[in-house]
């Protein structure tokens, strides 16, 4: 049961930003236990191993539409410096520069839970792919099936009772 809370507070912290799945040094700072401070140290004595494309600092206007996406303000008190943002390699990266049993442990569950939303995205483009495949088979069938419906509709339909005529009529 532990598992499964912290697999889901981990995936509600991976976003998207700028066409990748990220998440925040506020929220990564912590699952690791530590300080964003201690994080960003971390990460800038081996600046050399987070290129541009394992993490990257957000910019005023990302960080203004992240941050009114939540009615609960979890992202602390005013910030000098907006928060950077590590794609999964950038991540998997932090678990060479922060040296604990914890953050080895938060590194696997981060990193099961990439896979799992790849696994989640790739299943939705196939349902997306295959009812697309069906509206354009429908849509050349679609006055038949129109035709049925119309058909099923009058056979549904009792046929009208005859008016029970009022008064002395002779036949």
């Amino acid at each position: 049961m532990k598992e499964l809370i912290a697999e889901e507070l981990i995936e509600r912290k991976i976003f998207l930003l700028r066409g990748q799945k990220v998440m925040l040094s506020i929220h990564l700072a912590k699952l690791y236990g530590v300080q964003v401070k201690v994080l960003m140290q971390a990460v800038k004595r081996n600046i050399d191993r987070f290129p541009e494309d394992f993490m990257f600092q957000l910019t005023s206007e990302e960080f203004e539409i992240l941050k009114s996406q939540f009615v609960t303000s979890s992202w602390g008190g005013i910030r000098r410096a907006h928060p950077y943002a590590f794609t999964e390699q950038g991540v998997a990266m932090l678990s060479s520069v922060l040296h604990s049993k914890k953050a080895v442990q938060i590194n696997i569950a981060i990193m099961r839970a990439f896979v799992k939303l790849k696994q989640i995205l790739s299943t939705h483009k196939e349902l997306s792919y295959k009812l697309e495949e069906l509206e354009r088979k429908i849509s050349k069938h679609d006055e038949d099936i129109q035709n049925i419906f119309e058909a099923i509709r009058q056979l549904m339909t009792p046929p009208p009772r005859p008016k029970r005529k009022i008064g002395f009529y002779r036949d």
